[in-house]
């Protein structure tokens, strides 16, 4: 029998792309998070992306959390937090760990689970451990599932502050004097430890920085202007990591350098300058984030300064074989020369923060920057690359 006079089926529309917005995290940066996804839930493009919200409690439990991008905002100079979004308190989503299967699933005690539906990608908006340093990067490798933002050795060596200079050394890149003191060290002899502090204050001078070598958002740094308050000062960054990193005091300007994945490549921003905050001794975690301290973008660089940040930026970007997107933290000293201080493979990305201000500034909006983000997840493979 012949089916050409049988009426056909209306061809279903193509499925859109549907991307997990995983935020919080078990880190110190657990509410920037939440804002910075709030920020990204509400500029994505809804009639291009099906999105699915998945915030990690501060317990590390995965929830299935409310699409609301307006309850994840500082209120009242305190930061949101993923257990206040949850939509049980006991329920959890679990990620496939089957490379064939992208199927999440979401349970609470008592029910049966119940499939949410496949992920294309994840967009994977941690700040700091658990999140940012290649643990989760490592987990969605296992699965399958495309992700934004750098591959695993980068986003270990972007969240570890030491190895990131030693790369950065290793590649020709300036960086400035640290020091550092790993947990065995403090352990086994503190007063050995304190010695090397003070005999690197006697070569390059006070103050210096203690800060945690595995952390971000300038959480648990401590400007330290003698050695009365070394102690006080190692004991803080240690309630964030046990490794803790000192670093010289860097005379100079603060410049910050975004740099963007096309599809020929990687591209920098416009740089942006961090001027001193006038209420706080340096560009601390209130500065950035409670007081909104303004970065001035452009920054007023000479046309040659300029260049050459964004060079440097890029190279960085590719010294530490990055992906998607990364903030390059800069210091213009006193005689010209640029030393890098640091870069963030996930950084603050609230349309406050500098990166999608740097980007605003050269001509891509925050809902551009988010669907480049992407797209440019959904080009790449998981795996070798």
């Amino acid at each position: 029998m012949s089916t050409e006079n049988l009426p056909q089926s209306p061809e279903q529309p193509p499925r859109k792309p549907r991307v997990a917005v995983v935020f919080g995290g078990r880190s110190s940066e657990h509410g920037i998070s939440v804002v910075t996804a709030g920020a990204v839930l509400k500029a994505i493009d809804r009639n291009k992306y099906d999105v699915l919200p998945i915030g990690i409690t501060q317990d590390g439990r995965w929830a299935l959390t409310a699409d609301e991008p307006e309850r994840m905002a500082i209120t009242d100079r305190r930061t949101p937090s993923v257990d206040q979004l949850a939509e049980s308190a006991e329920g959890g989503v679990v990620l496939p760990v089957d490379p064939a299967s992208r199927e999440v699933v979401y349970s609470e005690p008592g029910s049966v689970p119940k499939a949410l539906g496949e992920v294309d990608v994840v967009f994977p908006v941690l700040h700091g451990p658990y999140g940012e340093d290649g643990t989760l990067q490592g987990l969605l490798e296992l699965s399958g599932v495309p992700y934004v933002g750098s591959g695993v050795l980068a986003s270990a060596v972007g969240q570890d502050k030491e190895y990131m200079k030693r790369v950065f050394t290793s590649f020709g890149l300036e960086v400035g004097p640290y020091l550092v003191i790993r947990p065995r060290e403090w352990r086994q002899d503190e007063s050995a430890a304190r010695r090397r502090i003070v005999d690197f204050a006697g070569e390059h001078g006070w103050p210096l920085f203690v800060k945690p070598a595995r952390a971000g958002s300038s959480i648990g740094i401590t400007k330290v202007d003698d050695l009365s308050g070394l102690d006080e000062a190692i004991a803080e960054a240690q309630r964030h990591d046990p490794k803790v990193l000192v670093e010289a005091a860097l005379r100079g300007r603060e410049i910050e350098c975004g740099v963007l994945e096309f599809e020929d490549g990687p591209r920098a921003s416009v740089p942006a300058e961090i001027p001193p905050p006038d209420a706080h001794a340096y560009y601390d975690f209130e500065a950035k984030y409670i007081d909104s301290t303004p970065g001035i973008v452009p920054a007023p660089l000479t046309e040659e300064e300029t260049a050459e940040v964004r060079r440097l930026a890029v190279e960085a970007f590719e010294a530490a074989s990055c992906e998607g997107l990364v903030r390059a933290d800069f210091f213009l000293t006193e005689d010209g020369e640029f030393v890098i201080n640091e870069i963030n493979t996930m950084p603050g990305f609230t349309p406050i923060s500098m990166y999608p201000q740097m980007w605003q500034a050269t001509g891509i909006g925050y809902p551009e920057l988010v669907d480049r983000l992407v797209q440019a997840a959904l080009r790449r493979s998981t795996g070798l690359r």
